[in-house]
Formats: C-alpha cells, sequence, structure tokens
C-alpha cells in the first residue's frame, strides 16, 4: 500500500519513491509508488499534478487518482518496477487546491451557523468551485457568511488534521456527523470554527487562503448552489471582471459606481429601439405582402411566391410568411441569411393542395439542410455552399 506522505504533512513537496508497479491505461500508464506526496482526485478536490524524476529523465504525471486501494499517477509513458524516482508535485497547484479546499470548509460553516444549511455537494474546477446548500439562502445570509469566512481567515487560525475514532469524531465535529462512519477517521479542525472529517489538503493556517469571494448563487433543486474562488484565483478573476467593468465605465462616460444605472439606461434605450424596429418591420411586411400579392399572376389556382432576401430578420421572414400566406392561393418560399446559414420559412393558403411538409422535405434534400414543419407552415435551414 502507498503511504500517503501528503496526509502527514501537505507543505512537502517532493520525495523519493519507488515503482512498485505500472498499470496500462485506456490512454496513457498508472504508476503505482510505495509512498507519494501526490493527492488523488476525490471529495470534491482535484488531483495534484506535477513529474517523477529518474536520471535525467521526467515523466509528467497529469493526474492522479486512487482504484482499488493503489494510487495511480497517470503519465503517457511507462516506468520499470523497481525504478527510483523523486516525485515533485507542481506546488502552484497544490496552493491553489488547498486554499480552495480550506475556503470551502469557512464557506460551509458559516453556512451551517448563520443560516442553519448543510453543505450537501462540493465540487471544485479550474473555472470556478461550488458548494450545495440544503435550503435556500438570502443575499444577505450570503454577505454575512462571506464576511465571517474572511474574518476568520484575517484572524489566521490555526487548523489541524487529527486521526480519531469515528465516536470521538462525532463529538468534536461542529457540523453534521455521518453516523455511518466506523473505526478510525480523519478530521480537519479550524480553531474556533469549522470541525470536520475531510481527507482533503488543507493549509496549516487559515491566513494563508488569502481571501474568499463569492461571485454568484442560485437556486439548486430544494437549496442553493455556491459560487466561489479563494485566495490567487479569486484575485485573478476579481483582477478580470474589474478590468472589464472599467471598460465599460469608460464607453459609458459614468462613474465607477454608477455602472448598474448605466446599464439600465442602455436596457431602456435598447428597448425603445426594438419597438420601434418591431414598428417599422412590420410596417414593411404589410407593404411587402401587399406588392408581392399583387404582382404575383395566378397560375393553376396558385400564386407561387419566391423571394430571396438577404438583409431580414428571423421573425420578419415569418411574419411575412403568414400575412402572405392570409391568401388562399398562395404558395410561399422565403430564403433569407443568418448565422452562416441559408434559411428558408414555407406557408401556404387554405386552398393550396401540396403542403409545406412535402416542399420542405424536397429543398432539404436538395440542400442537405434539416427542418420540417406542418402541412401549412414549415422552416428549415442548410449551410451555405
Amino acid at each position: 500500500m502507498t503511504k500517503k506522505i501528503f496526509l502527514e504533512d501537505v507543505l512537502q513537496r517532493s520525495s523519493e519513491a519507488v515503482v512498485t508497479d505500472c498499470v496500462e491505461l485506456k490512454t496513457g500508464f498508472g504508476i503505482v509508488l510505495d509512498q507519494t506526496v501526490f493527492y488523488p482526485e476525490g471529495g470534491g478536490q482535484l488531483s495534484d499534478t506535477g513529474k517523477l524524476i529518474c536520471g535525467d529523465r521526467e515523466v509528467v504525471v497529469t493526474h492522479v487518482r486512487e482504484t482499488e486501494g493503489r494510487i495511480l499517477h497517470e503519465t503517457a509513458e511507462p516506468l520499470s518496477v523497481g525504478t527510483q524516482v523523486l516525485a515533485e508535485i507542481d506546488w502552484q497547484t497544490r496552493f491553489d487546491h488547498m486554499q480552495q479546499h480550506c475556503g470551502e470548509h469557512l464557506l460551509s460553516y458559516g453556512f451551517w451557523k448563520i443560516c442553519g444549511a448543510d453543505n450537501v455537494g462540493f465540487h471544485m474546477s479550474p473555472e470556478m468551485v461550488t458548494i450545495d446548500l440544503s435550503r435556500e439562502v438570502t443575499s444577505a445570509e450570503i454577505a454575512q457568511v462571506e464576511a465571517l469566512a474572511n474574518l476568520h481567515i484575517q484572524e489566521n487560525r490555526p487548523i489541524k488534521a487529527e486521526w480519531m475514532e469515528a465516536e470521538k469524531a462525532a463529538k468534536c465535529a461542529t457540523r453534521k456527523f455521518n453516523d455511518k462512519l466506523t473505526g478510525s477517521v480523519r478530521v480537519v479542525q479550524i480553531e474556533g470554527s469549522d470541525a470536520c472529517t475531510c481527507c482533503g489538503t488543507h493549509p496549516p493556517m487559515t491566513g494563508m487562503v488569502g481571501l474568499v469571494k463569492i461571485f454568484k448563487a442560485e437556486k439548486h433543486k430544494q437549496g442553493t448552489r455556491i459560487y466561489f474562488l479563494c485566495g490567487r484565483l479569486a484575485m485573478e478573476k476579481i483582477s478580470r471582471c474589474w478590468q472589464e467593468l472599467s471598460g465599460a465605465v469608460q464607453l459609458l462616460s459614468i462613474k465607477d459606481e454608477e455602472i448598474r444605472l448605466g446599464v439600465e439606461r442602455l436596457q431602456d434605450e435598447i428597448k425603445e429601439l426594438k419597438e420601434k424596429l418591431s414598428g417599422a418591420e412590420l410596417r414593411w411586411v404589410q407593404e411587402k405582402a401587399r406588392q408581392l400579392l399583387q404582382d404575383t399572376p395566378l397560375t393553376d389556382g396558385v400564386k407561387s411566391i419566391i423571394l430571396q432576401e438577404e438583409d431580414i430578420s428571423a421573425d420578419a421572414a415569418r411574419k411575412l410568411a403568414q400575412v402572405l400566406s392570409e391568401d388562399p392561393q398562395a404558395e410561399v418560399t422565403i430564403y433569407y441569411s443568418s448565422g452562416g446559414r441559408i434559411n428558408y420559412v414555407l406557408a401556404s393558403g387554405s386552398e393550396v393542395k401540396v403542403s409545406c411538409r412535402e416542399r420542405i422535405k424536397a429543398i432539404n434534400e436538395r440542400l442537405g439542410g434539416r427542418g420540417g414543419g406542418k402541412d401549412n407552415f414549415a422552416q428549415g435551414s442548410a449551410e451555405v455552399r
């Protein structure tokens, strides 16, 4: 069994090790070591990455997972059993993960303490970290929890990881304890704050988390999903958001604190322009329909109207087809370009015998497109060739 150094010393960045097995995977290989500093993905936390160094050779470790009690260091190339290596983690990745995971504990404690909401789900990705809560929480409660988490970070409270019997762990836990756990379990305790069972990596002091920033909250099932980042990743996202906001402020020629008012003003202006455009579009549709019906001759009891428009919206094309089909003898086909595709709308008056469903099938076959509809109306599109 591989000795898990990462559970004993989260700050250790490398260790000597011996290859005890090399498993061929679907893509690449899984290297098993007698001891490792690499944390395998699990419990919502991403795995470490890094490299295995043997002499002048460096084998990159892209992912680590634990399967059937064995820790597999995933690589693109194999290593022979008995090979001595220096296992070295990517420290920045480890530190980022420790910041996120510790921040999750601080927030989970806050939501439990302030809101009575339990953490029922935790997921970490390279872009964002999420917590799923057992009940809905308000924006005011979220602000309180974020403030408490950052206060505990600023106070630089010590963090201790300790193995203990499940019975003792149940008494130490500040949040809900899993009664199904038995035997020896690992408890992570933040002084005066969170204490729960956890096999993840955490810094020795809360100050190393830097900060916690909640970016979004949304309803999820019967509760709330919280989106957040900590430390370096939080600062990077805040900086990117601030650059975008600063650019918007300059474009709108407003003060920083007026960004919301500026956006609301733009929304009002856009709404007004859309209403004017819609009115102009309707007038165009009515006039265009009148001209087409007037200029199209009746042949074998049908007014076959085929129209190709370059500068027309999808909504205008549908409206025009509907207005034209109010004439019982109109057989309408409208082509227009949008989104890099050629689009077509078909409509038929009540006295036209050939259905739009049959006509669009023929057009799809000819143009290699897709779409469908009813006997009196259909629409589809195809790639421009």
